[in-house]
């Protein structure tokens, strides 16, 4: 079947999930701040939350090898293999409003999410 516009897939050359330009550039001025450009953030999926599954973001310098690596510019996030299965077609944003300034992500996988955005269920 031929690709269309319509279609919202993922191919061998599409990213696993995306990582927005206001994500990255967050990531490479706390990179500057912490004088480590070999930070990556690191984003992971918990049980818990209440949803069912929680969303996490830390930074780490180091990458597993079964590490899934998205880039965007300079600027790099991991995803690990368990919860790659749970953020397919995600996107992680970082958002400044009134409430404060955090990531957050678009989950198409979410069938339910919490008020504050930070849990989910599939």
């Amino acid at each position: 079947m031929p690709h269309t516009d319509e279609q919202d897939y993922f191919d061998a050359t599409s990213p696993a999930m995306g990582f927005t330009d206001s994500a990255a550039k967050k990531v490479s001025h706390l990179m500057e701040d912490e004088d480590n450009q070999d930070l990556r953030l690191r984003v992971y999926v918990t049980g818990g939350g209440c949803s069912g599954f929680s969303y996490g973001f830390t930074f780490d310098d180091k990458v597993a090898e079964d590490d899934t690596q998205i880039e965007n510019g300079e600027v790099t996030m991991v995803v690990d293999a368990m919860s790659i299965q749970y953020l397919m077609g995600a996107t992680v944003d970082y958002k400044e409003s009134l409430q404060g300034s955090q990531f957050s992500v678009t989950n198409p996988n979410a069938t339910t999410t919490c008020g504050c955005g930070s849990s989910f269920s599939i």
